[in-house]
Order: C-alpha cells, then sequence, then structure tokens
C-alpha cells in the first residue's frame, strides 16, 4: 500500500504554506478584549493571495477553472490553514461549490463555479440547523409551487460561518415528505434577513432568517444524500482545520517549555513535562491518521470505487475522525495552557486565541459525544464482514 501523497496534492500543499505564512494568527483585535465581532469580514487580502494561488478552485473541475483534485487536497490546505487560523472562508467556499458541481444543473455550475474558483464570488454553507444540536435540515422548510415551479423558503439557520461576507449562502432544507435539498440563497435576496451572532473564537456569525423566499428551481440542488455528502465533507475539512491548530499548538508549547527555566533547567527536560507532551504528539498522530483514512474514504467513494467487504459508510470513518479531533485539539490546547502557566492567558501572546478557535473546531458539526452516538448506531445497524 502506498500512504504517500501524489505530486499534486504536495504541490497544493506547499502552494498553501507559501499563501498562509504571512497570515499571524493574532492579525485581529483579541476576542478576549473585544465586545463584539474581532472583525466585520474576513481577511480579503489573504482570501486574494488563496484566489491567486488557485488554492479556490482546487476541486472544481478544469472546464471551470479548477484543477480537479480530491479531498484529500482540500485538507492539505486546511491543515496549513488551521495552523495560522486563517481568517477565510476557505473550507465553506469550496465544499459549497463542490456541491453545486456534484448536484447542479448546468446553468447554475457556469453561473457559479468560475466565479467562486476566482474568489470573485464568496459562498458559505449553514450547517448548524436552528439550535446546534437538531438535525440542520429541519431547521427550513421547503415547498414547491406546482409542477418544477419555484421553490419557496421558510425557517431560520443559526451560526452561519462568513454568512455577512458571502454572496450566497447553501442551505440545507427539509421538504416535509421526508426529502432534504440544498437552496443556494442570495445573501440579498427578498425575504432573507441576517441578525449577528458571535462564535467562540470571536468572529462574526449570523442567524439567517428565510420569510416566503422564493427560488428558481435552478438554484436548488435536489439530488437524494447531497446534504448527506456536504456534511461528511464539512466534517472531514474541521477535522483538517483542527489538526493544523493542534500542530502548530504543539510547536508552540516546544519552544516555549524549551526556553523557559525552572529552578535552573528548562522545563522541556523535566520529565512531567516531556511525559505531556508526548501525550499529546500521540494525539494529534491519531488526528492524522483517522484524516486521513476519511478524507481518502470520501474521495475514493466520490470517484464510485467499491468499498471493502463489510466495511462501514463513509461516515463512519468521518465519524471517527471527528472524534479524535474533538477530543484531541482539546487535548493539546489544555496541554499547552497548562505548561505555559499563566502566560497562555496572556492576551499578547497568540496561545489565548488558539485555544478559543479549538474549543469552536471542537464543538463545530457536532462534538466527539454526538459522533460517537452516531457512530454506536451505524455499527449496530451494518453488519460487519
Amino acid at each position: 500500500m502506498d500512504f504517500t501523497f501524489t505530486e499534486e496534492q504536495q504541490a497544493a500543499a506547499e502552494a498553501a504554506k507559501a499563501v498562509f505564512s504571512s497570515a499571524p494568527p493574532d492579525g485581529v483585535p483579541s476576542p478576549a478584549l473585544t465586545p463584539g465581532a474581532v472583525a466585520d469580514d474576513l481577511e480579503r487580502r489573504l482570501w486574494g493571495k488563496a484566489a491567486d494561488a488557485d488554492l479556490l478552485g482546487l476541486l472544481l473541475d478544469p472546464r471551470y477553472g479548477g484543477a480537479g483534485l480530491d479531498p484529500i487536497a482540500l485538507c492539505l490546505v486546511l491543515r496549513e490553514a488551521g495552523r495560522v487560523l486563517a481568517r477565510v472562508p476557505l473550507l465553506e467556499s469550496t465544499a459549497a461549490a463542490l456541491a453545486v458541481q456534484r448536484y447542479g444543473g448546468e446553468e447554475l455550475c457556469a453561473a457559479v463555479l468560475p466565479a467562486a474558483g476566482r474568489g470573485e464570488l464568496v459562498l458559505t454553507v449553514a450547517p448548524h440547523g436552528r439550535t446546534g444540536h437538531d438535525a440542520a435540515e429541519l431547521a427550513v422548510q421547503a415547498r414547491q409551487d406546482g409542477d418544477g415551479g419555484a421553490w419557496v423558503l421558510e425557517g431560520t439557520q443559526t451560526a452561519v460561518p462568513w454568512a455577512h461576507s458571502a454572496d450566497r449562502v447553501l442551505v440545507p432544507a427539509h421538504t416535509g415528505a421526508g426529502r432534504t435539498l440544498l437552496a443556494l440563497v442570495p445573501r440579498d435576496h427578498p425575504g432573507v434577513t441576517l441578525a449577528p451572532q458571535i462564535s467562540t473564537s470571536g468572529e462574526r456569525l449570523a442567524e439567517i432568517r428565510l420569510d416566503a423566499v422564493r427560488l428558481d428551481s435552478s438554484a436548488v440542488l435536489t439530488t437524494d444524500g447531497a446534504w448527506e455528502w456536504l456534511r461528511d465533507l464539512l466534517t472531514c475539512g474541521t477535522c483538517a482545520l483542527a489538526l493544523g491548530l493542534g500542530e502548530a499548538v504543539l510547536a508552540l508549547t516546544s519552544s516555549y517549555t524549551s526556553k523557559r527555566e525552572q529552578f535552573g533547567f528548562p522545563l522541556a527536560t523535566f520529565q512531567a513535562v516531556a511525559v505531556q507532551a508526548a501525550d499529546r504528539y500521540i494525539d494529534l498522530r491519531a488526528m492524522e491518521a483517522t484524516l486521513w483514512q476519511a478524507a481518502w474514504r470520501l474521495a475514493t467513494d466520490g470517484a464510485g470505487a467499491p468499498a471493502a467487504p463489510g466495511a462501514l459508510p463513509v461516515a463512519g470513518d468521518i465519524a471517527v475522525a471527528k472524534i479524535w479531533a474533538a477530543e484531541g485539539v482539546r487535548r493539546v490546547v489544555q496541554t499547552a495552557q497548562h505548561l505555559h502557566g499563566g502566560f497562555g492567558a496572556a492576551t499578547d501572546y497568540p496561545l489565548h486565541r488558539y485555544h478559543a478557535w479549538a474549543k469552536q473546531l471542537e464543538l463545530s458539526l457536532g462534538p466527539a459525544a454526538a459522533h460517537e452516538e452516531a457512530l454506536g448506531d451505524l455499527l449496530a445497524a451494518h453488519p460487519l464482514g
């Protein structure tokens, strides 16, 4: 078996390193010192650099100006973005664009994808539902006028990332007859109202209210399984962000404990410190292994490759990756705070910002407990060969 990345995947990772190396993790005011959001918009300069490096169209087909790569390449890029807490909707916009490419009509693809790949059209997704606990698709109801007519959307989605900066929001909705669809809603469409919300990391989110929002049927993706596939991709990408963040935090901790002395010796030379750091290194390697397994399953299942006999659905690998990502990143930042002592809470030092982002990523798209329950349901229902 060959576990190495392809030349194209490695090139994407190198391009991401070059782009995100200029992004300081403390480039905006501290969330601990800011009463509202740390910023009103995404980092447009960084977004432009990502577009110039062709990072926004990695997964799009070449006929839309993309590179035609797979979710593994996206996760390699997101890992680099997570290291510096890059304030760009790279995951959300890429995932939404790929969903449009997979499940949308040619007219919609031609209108959306080239501009999204160039960074001129910013997309996002509403993945959390009304409360963050119930299924996201249940928060909005969709009904169709007549046979093949316009769709009408009613409901509320909460904690939508980058909604104030995005041009269009991909919203999951249900028809009331057991069907789930995805609607690509312009942010300024009649009937759409945004109310500001603030994330744990200090970023600006939005509650989106849809009041009799009418959309042409071409803007609605009705293929069965589209939302489940998109949710899996978003979850996998969240794991990649958590991995990059955790690796940056462990490196920060290693540097600090190597320089900070106690009783005349560097903290890193104390056995108790070394053991804790080693445990967190093991967490990161487990996060990495489960991430690439999940990304590989997404890539191969999406390409139509048959699963191994008795293998769980790809959702099982996604659940395992998110369990490790949620628990692992929490342990990494908690250990970092412990080994930094009071210095870790200093607002002119980036660790406190990493901690806030880690908590956001831990809970985003479900904490470990939710994915453990989902994994248990899969194991109970699936006959293993």
